[in-house]
């Protein structure tokens, strides 16, 4: 999605260094794009100047713990020229080398950019990635400063027989966050070297969430069952309320509209105790996006549970930021202290007297028409003999 120059003009206070074709600046980030695979652009991010505070640029994590607003974010990713070139996804160049060497670092590098035109001023949002600022064609780049890789990375990267969906997972063990990890794999970094090649950020970002997700599953499956419980917390105006229920693991996830600008529209999908065996479709990245944090809660909790997660968009997210967003609203909630319930029936009617009240919706919509809790209601379990 592009948003007019015009409507947000107000917030771009970076506006007039970025329209120039050679500049020094720090690039804290690449973008893969996905058009025209395999022929495909690659990006380099970088804002127009050295700045102090280039780290907050490309950091979902501490823009949510900093409850940075819409405007403040707009601000800091519009100031972020897209100085790309095209490249097949298993081809090798300078550019390349060089976005590489930008994807694997811990910090911003300094680098120094010139281009064949002027940028024209333009935000570029959408639902999956953050937001990027104008683009132009890259005719040369060159870092002014080496970048620093962490070893635990450099050896990862280095050992061609070890697989992404297994490098993933262990540098996430090590203290690698997924913004980082989703870098390392879409400019070509993981897996064996047969199966090394670009990949476009938008599937890069679901890959990740999808494979460290995957990996919880398998731990959390080994834990007991937690109680009735319920959180509820949101942040940007996407709101959640998860839903705990003693059983053995499942999943499933409704996106609701409740934004009065907007056509009604529900979407889910869910998972049963085998897992899914087709990409989520109707919720697409945002489904992983949800389930990673509810897993980490869980390993922390060490417990298993079938969810329940209902998420509400209102008016107050009024542009697309991405799916971290997803990611990081529901951290929030599920960071909050959860009401514990004595039966599912209290759990359900809490459930649906906070959706009344918070967002003027029928909760039953949703409730009738979950797969999750209709698998509750028919399946017949060990402890329905013991009790």
């Amino acid at each position: 999605m592009q948003i007019p120059t015009y409507r947000y003009q107000q917030l771009f206070k970076y506006r007039n260094q970025l329209l120039k074709d050679h500049f020094q600046g720090s690039a804290p980030n690449v973008f893969v794009g996905r058009f025209n695979y395999p022929d495909i652009n690659v990006g380099i991010l970088s804002p127009p100047e050295r700045l102090e505070n280039i780290w907050e640029f490309d950091n979902p994590r501490h823009w949510s713990a900093s409850n940075f607003d819409i405007e403040k974010i707009i601000d800091y990713r519009s100031a972020l020229v897209n100085s790309r070139f095209q490249s097949n996804v298993r081809t090798r160049s300078r550019f390349l080398d060089i976005s590489r060497e930008v994807g694997m670092a811990s910090k911003a590098v300094d680098i120094e950019i010139n281009l064949e035109e002027k940028p024209f001023f333009r935000l570029n949002a959408g639902r999956w990635m953050a937001p990027t600022g104008p683009k132009a064609t890259l005719k040369k780049a060159q870092l002014t400063e080496n970048p620093h890789i962490p070893t635990k990375v450099e050896r990862v990267v280095s050992d061609t027989d070890f697989k992404a969906s297994e490098a993933i997972p262990y540098l996430y063990g090590k203290g690698i966050d997924e913004t980082y990890l989703t870098k390392l794999l879409s400019i070509g970094t993981l897996g064996t070297k047969a199966n090394r090649k670009l990949v476009p950020t938008r599937w890069s970002i679901t890959a990740t969430d999808d494979t460290l997700g995957k990996s919880l599953i398998e731990e959390i499956k080994q834990y007991p069952e937690a109680d009735y419980m319920a959180f509820f917390g949101g942040y940007l105006g996407n709101f959640y309320i998860i839903l705990l229920f003693p059983q053995v693991w499942s999943y499933e996830l409704f996106e609701t509209m409740v934004k009065h600008t907007a056509k009604p529209g529900v979407w889910t999908d869910h998972e049963f105790y085998g897992g899914r065996k087709a990409y989520a479709h109707s919720t697409v990245g945002g489904y992983y996006a949800n389930r990673l944090p509810i897993l980490e809660k869980l390993k922390e909790m060490k417990r298993q549970a079938s969810v329940l997660s209902l998420r509400f968009v209102t008016d107050d997210y009024y542009m697309p930021l991405g799916v971290w967003v997803v990611r990081e609203a529901t951290r929030k909630t599920i960071g909050n202290k959860p009401i514990v319930f004595g039966s599912k029936e209290l759990m359900l009617d809490y459930v649906r007297k906070l959706v009344k009240k918070k967002f003027s919706y029928n909760a039953d919509y949703l409730l009738n028409q979950s797969k999750l809790l209709r698998h509750m209601r028919c399946q017949t379990t060990l402890k329905t003999f013991l009790t």
